[in-house]
Order: structure tokens, then C-alpha cells, then sequence
């Protein structure tokens, strides 16, 4: 389980028997919004070949290929050798998620530029998934009508109260975590609890 310091990226329906913690070299690796969407993508959807991701990232196989190999370069995905060619590398996630305490880099002014990349990156991602749903919302209705939620709120919370609601939270999520069966479909879900600024003239 991570703390609310952490930041989580796991594989639907994972069983997180395989989760790497990321350290400065692999957090510089992943200073790429198209590099945090390929693992993405791998690890929601399994092995995929470069010209594959890049159909559905909107790139060139060849933008898509020399990323995926930065990636392998640090780690993060290998070629998946029980398919493919000579000719066709098809790759997958080396982990099936990763975490990283940003309390660990965020003091380190030579990590600041990635660190900043990397959350970025993860905001627009999940920014992303949740504009899609909306935006296939109709394909949805037959199954997930009054099923589907997004939900926001404000709470007055010390941190140690934060961390606690956020603990409590994280158990809920992994006590629903299974291997998928017939019928099932793969359901996002996101957390978050963070601080805000009051207005200026209550400050």
C-alpha cells in the first residue's frame, strides 16, 4: 500500500506481485508525457508493437520505438519474447506497477525539472481516461447507466487525518482486487487528497 506522499501506477486487475519502486534514473526516464502513456498503455491493455502504440498515440512508429527502447534502457519495459519477429518487437511492462515516495526527490533541485514532467504528465493522463469515457459515454449506458462515478468534495483534515482517510481508502480499493472473470470490464479508479489555498482575504 502507498502513502498519500506516494505516487501509484498499477496494471487493472493486478495482484501488485510485481511492483518497482521508482529511484532518480528511472523518475528521469519517465520526465516524458508519451513515455508515462506507452506504459500506460502496456500495462492496461498487455503487449503491444511500436507501430501499434503509435496508431493509438497518434505518433510515428518511429517517435513510439526509440521511446519504448528508452524505457527498456531504464527498466520499465522489456520485448516480450513468446511473440513477434525479427522484424516486429512487440513489448510489455517489466512490473506490473510502480510507486515512488515524492518526498524522496522533491528537495533535489537537479530533480525538480523531472519531477515536475512526471506529476504533469500523470494529471494529463488521468485527465485523458476520464474525457474518454465521457466522450464514448453512450456505448457505455446499457451496462454502466447510474453505475459510473466521478466524485469530488472538500473536507477540513489535518494531514494525519489525510493520510488516515487515504489509508482507509486504499483498503476498500484492495479488497475488491481480483484476476478478471467472464464479464467483468476494466474500471478506472482514482484518488487524491491534497491540500488547497484559502482566498486571499481569508489568508
Amino acid at each position: 500500500m502507498s502513502d498519500p506522499g506516494n505516487i501509484d501506477g498499477v496494471q487493472p486487475g493486478a495482484q501488485r506481485s510485481s511492483t518497482a519502486n521508482l529511484d532518480a534514473r528511472s523518475l528521469r526516464a519517465l520526465a516524458h508525457p508519451l513515455r508515462v502513456r506507452l506504459l500506460d498503455l502496456l500495462r492496461a491493455d498487455g503487449p503491444a508493437t511500436a507501430s501499434g502504440l503509435a496508431q493509438r498515440v497518434g505518433e510515428s512508429s518511429g517517435t513510439t520505438s526509440w521511446h519504448l527502447r528508452q524505457l527498456a534502457e531504464h527498466g520499465l519495459v522489456e520485448e516480450d519474447a513468446t511473440r513477434g519477429t525479427k522484424r516486429e518487437r512487440w513489448w510489455k511492462p517489466t512490473h506490473e506497477s510502480h510507486s515512488m515516495r515524492v518526498a524522496d526527490f522533491v528537495d533535489d533541485p537537479e530533480l525538480a525539472g523531472p519531477l515536475n514532467v512526471y506529476l504533469q504528465s500523470l494529471i494529463q493522463q488521468r485527465f485523458a481516461v476520464e474525457s474518454q469515457f465521457v466522450a464514448e459515454l453512450p456505448q457505455w449506458l446499457d451496462r454502466w447507466k447510474d453505475k459510473a462515478s466521478f466524485y469530488d468534495d472538500r473536507l477540513f483534515l489535518s494531514p494525519a487525518e489525510a493520510l488516515a482517510l487515504t489509508e482507509e481508502v486504499q483498503a476498500v480499493v484492495e479488497r475488491y482486487r481480483r484476476i478478471r472473470r467472464d464479464g467483468d470490464d476494466t474500471v478506472v479508479t482514482h484518488w487524491a487528497a491534497f491540500p488547497r489555498a484559502t482566498r486571499p482575504e481569508e489568508s
